[in-house]
């Protein structure tokens, strides 16, 4: 029988977040149940439940960093049992037959992975995400927490934190590299802690100056203002690695003027058209521009591994799920060095 579920979300693009009930489906032999203690808010769910990208569907319960602890079980799942602390990320399945899925990159499953919400599933029912008391989840799309992890600072890992580690380790950053990070925000933060722990000096670039102790907070070595022209030409051919967090449309002919003849600069936050940048700075240095979205379910197990050997947990600030509209309100302002999370557990709508 399908259970009843609690959470906050939205039924059309306009909407405010607040209390939902829904149902989540019965558990298919593959599956696992659980129940869920912590989420992060990622920008991404902003523009989901706005409909900004022109995929959304509604009612929508956001959230794709999930954490919590396994409930129940399917009888054929083996890797998971009841007790177990578990997390998922924003995808919750794919097709698992093609050269994408078999080779550990199922984000780019031929024919189309299946997001943790806002879109329908391969059985034709609408995806419910984290912003919820509990979820259902096939087995081979669920991340193991690891032990002495804290639960409320590992939700941000499995968005934040992949969508950084697996260009940073695509592109092989390593010891000695000099590596940029344009913007510090929830990705951004992130990208300047797994940098660092990979050896390489790092530089926050940012429009705002008072960003520049929490910057050197989470481990930069410098911070360059990219409205300071002076500053920008003097940094020019820098860097080896640029990993632009930017959440939205800018130009990139400022940042990619800062790469070594051979550097790469790889986009991860902003989905929208960005203008026209020069061939100039690319042609005459062999430099590269080149994009990435999160990672597969065993990177993303392999990041969560690296953050807990290291240490490497994202700056967050603990809110309950009767606050998301004012966290939402405080977002949409401007990106932020650290990461909200909702205690699910310890909302007062979970708890009654």
């Amino acid at each position: 029988m399908p259970s009843k579920a609690v959470g906050w979300g939205v039924e059309n693009a306009s909407d405010t977040p607040h209390q939902l009930n829904f149902e989540r489906r019965d558990l298919r032999d593959n599956d696992v149940a659980i129940k869920i203690s912590h989420c992060g808010i990622c920008h991404s769910d902003l523009h989901f439940a706005h409909d900004d990208w022109g995929m959304s569907h509604y009612p929508m319960i956001p959230g794709h960093e999930i954490v919590g602890t396994v409930t129940d079980v399917g009888p054929d799942v083996t890797r998971y049992s009841v007790g177990d602390r578990v997390a998922i990320g924003c995808l919750v399945d794919s097709c698992q037959k093609c050269e994408f899925c078999k080779g550990n990159q199922e984000q780019f499953c031929v024919e189309g992975s299946t997001f943790t919400y806002g879109v329908p599933d391969r059985y034709g029912e609408l995806t419910q995400g984290g912003y919820s008391d509990h979820i259902v989840c096939r087995e081979e799309f669920v991340c193991k927490v690891p032990d002495g992890m804290d639960m409320a600072h590992a939700a941000p890992l499995l968005c934040a934190g992949i969508t950084t580690y697996s260009p940073l380790r695509r592109w092989g950053v390593k010891e000695g590299d000099r590596v940029a990070v344009a913007g510090l925000g929830g990705l951004g933060h992130m990208a300047v802690k797994l940098a660092v722990a990979m050896g390489a000096e790092v530089t926050v670039l940012t429009t705002s100056p008072e960003k520049a102790e929490a910057a050197t907070a989470v481990g930069a070595s410098d911070v360059l203002i990219s409205t300071d022209e002076a500053a920008m030409e003097a940094a020019m051919g820098r860097f080896h690695f640029i990993i632009d967090t930017i959440p939205v449309a800018h130009e990139i002919d400022p940042y990619a003027a800062l790469l070594r003849p051979n550097g790469s600069m790889v986009i991860v936050g902003a989905l929208e058209p960005l203008p026209g940048f020069s061939g100039f700075n690319l042609i005459f240095g062999n430099r590269a521009i080149a994009g990435s979205a999160i990672g597969g379910l065993a990177e993303t197990q392999e990041m969560l591994d690296f953050c807990a050997e290291h240490n490497i947990l994202p700056e967050i600030e603990i809110i309950t799920g009767e606050q998301i509209p004012e966290a939402w309100d405080t977002l949409a302002k401007g990106d932020m060095p650290h990461r909200y999370v909702i205690d699910v557990a310890g909302s007062e709508a979970v708890a009654q």
